[in-house]
C-alpha cells in the first residue's frame, strides 16, 4: 500500500478520536479543530519522510497539542485564555491504550454537547460533526434542514459551550436520565448515516457504524435501560443484513432480494436477545419497538415468511410514541406489503400533501414503487424523477435510475 493511502487511513480512522481528545486537553473546540488540521498537514509534510509513527494518534494529537497552545498564546484574549493555557501545558497528552478507558474521550464529549443547556438539535448537530466528521450538509441532509441553518446552529452550540463553561465530562449518574435521551439520538443518527449514508459512492459508512455500535455497547455497560438495550439491538440486527444489501458491483439490492444467508448470524443471535431483555425490562420505547420490529424480520427465513402485520402492529404502537412523518411512512410501507399497494398509497399521499418530507427523497421513491405495483407506469415515472432530484447517495440514484427505465419501458 502507498504511503500515502496510509495517511489517509490514519487520517480517516484517527481524526476523530484524537479531536476528542484534544477538546479535553485544550478546553476549545474551535482551537481544537484548526489544530488538529495543522497536524494533518504536519504529518503529509513529515510522515512521507520519516514514515508513519508507531503510534499515530498520539503523535496527532501531542503536535495538535503544541499547536493549540501556540495559538492560545497568539490569540489576543490571552488573559481569558491564561488558565487553559496553564492547564493544557501540565496535561501530558495520552498514549494509545490511555484512550480506551471505560468512559473514553468521545463519550465525554457526546455528554458535553448532550448538556441540557443546549437546545436537542443542537446537541446532536454539534456531536455529528465533532465527533463523527460528518459535514455540514449531510447532518442538514440528517435534520432535513437547510445547510446554511444547521451551519449557524453549530456556531451557536461551540459558542455557548465555550461562554457558559460547560464541563467537558461525562455526569455523575444521578445526573444521566436528564442527558440519556439525547445521547441515544446521538448515536442512532450516527450508525443511520453510516447505514444509509446520505451522499458519497459508498451505500454504507461502516467505520460509523463501527462506531455507533461500540459507543451503545458502552452506554448499555454504563447504564442497561430499555433504551439503551433497544437501541444496540437495533444497530446489531440492522447492521447484521450489511453484506447482503449492495452487489459486488455497490448497487443496491432490496431486504425482500437478499441472500439471508449472508446476514450475520452471531449478530442477529445477540440483537434477538436484547430485544428479549428490553421488552422484559419495562414498557418499550421508540428504540426497544424499533428493535421488535428489526427482529420480525431476523426471524423471518425467507422474505415471503415475513409476518408483516406483526410489523404493522408495532409501527402503531411506533407512531403512538413518535407520531413523525418518517414513521408514517415507514408504517405506510409496513401497509403495502401486508394489505397491498391500494391500502398504502392514501396514506403516502396524505405525507406528499403535508410537504413535512419535502426533501426525503425517501418519501417519492415509496409512492413511485407503489405506483409501479398498481400498474400506474406514467405516474411511477414522475415520481422516480422526483426522488432522483433529491437523493444524494450513488448506488441508491443507480436504484432508482434503473427503476424509472423499467417503469418507462413497459
Amino acid at each position: 500500500m502507498p504511503l500515502s493511502d496510509d495517511i489517509s487511513r490514519v487520517f480517516r480512522d484517527e481524526r476523530q478520536h484524537a479531536l476528542a481528545t484534544l477538546i479535553r486537553l485544550v478546553g476549545d473546540w474551535d482551537v481544537a479543530e484548526e489544530a488538529l488540521q495543522e497536524a494533518f498537514e504536519a504529518a503529509v509534510q513529515q510522515w512521507p519522510a520519516d514514515g508513519v509513527p508507531d503510534q499515530p494518534r498520539g503523535w496527532l494529537v501531542r503536535t495538535a497539542r503544541n499547536k493549540a497552545i501556540d495559538r492560545i498564546r497568539k490569540n489576543v484574549r490571552m488573559e481569558r485564555k491564561r488558565a487553559e493555557l496553564a492547564e493544557a501545558s501540565e496535561v501530558e497528552p495520552p498514549d494509545d491504550e490511555a484512550l480506551t478507558e471505560d468512559v473514553d474521550d468521545r463519550l465525554r464529549l457526546i455528554f458535553t454537547c448532550c448538556h441540557p443547556a443546549l437546545a436537542r438539535e443542537a446537541q446532536v448537530a454539534l456531536t455529528l460533526r465533532t465527533l463523527c466528521g460528518l459535514s455540514t450538509e449531510e447532518i442538514a441532509r440528517a435534520f432535513l434542514t437547510p445547510a446554511p441553518t444547521m451551519a449557524q446552529r453549530l456556531v451557536r452550540a461551540k459558542a455557548k459551550i465555550r461562554d457558559a463553561a460547560i464541563p467537558y465530562r461525562a455526569p455523575p449518574v444521578e445526573e444521566w436520565a436528564e442527558r440519556l435521551d439525547a445521547v441515544l439520538v446521538v448515536v442512532y443518527l450516527v450508525f443511520t448515516e453510516g447505514y444509509a449514508a446520505t451522499s458519497g459512492d459508498a451505500l454504507v459508512r461502516r467505520e460509523l457504524t463501527a462506531e455507533a455500535i461500540r459507543l451503545a455497547r458502552l452506554l448499555v455497560q454504563l447504564s442497561p435501560s430499555v433504551e439503551s438495550l433497544g437501541l444496540l439491538a437495533l444497530m446489531l440486527l440492522t447492521d447484521a443484513r450489511r453484506a447482503a444489501r449492495s452487489s459486488a458491483s455497490g448497487d443496491v439490492i432490496l431486504l425482500e432480494d437478499q441472500d439471508r444467508a449472508l446476514w450475520d448470524r452471531t449478530q442477529i443471535v445477540e440483537g434477538l436477545a436484547l430485544v428479549d431483555r428490553a421488552l422484559r425490562s419495562g414498557p418499550p420505547g421508540p428504540y426497544a419497538l424499533q428493535a421488535a420490529i428489526a427482529a420480525v424480520h431476523a426471524d423471518a427465513p425467507r422474505s415471503e415468511a415475513t409476518d408483516w402485520r406483526q410489523i404493522v402492529a408495532l409501527y402503531d404502537h411506533l407512531q403512538a410514541l413518535v407520531p413523525t412523518p418518517v414513521v408514517a411512512l415507514n408504517r405506510a410501507v409496513a401497509v403495502a406489503m401486508a394489505e397491498g399497494p391500494a391500502a398504502a398509497l392514501p396514506l403516502v399521499d396524505a405525507l406528499v400533501e403535508s410537504r413535512e418530507l419535502r426533501e426525503y427523497h425517501l418519501l417519492p421513491a415509496a409512492r413511485a414503487d407503489l405506483l409501479r405495483r398498481l400498474g400506474r407506469m406514467s405516474e411511477a415515472a414522475a415520481a422516480y424523477r422526483e426522488a432522483l432530484d433529491l437523493v444524494g447517495n450513488e448506488p441508491e440514484r443507480r436504484f432508482l435510475a434503473r427503476r424509472l427505465r423499467e417503469v418507462e419501458g413497459s
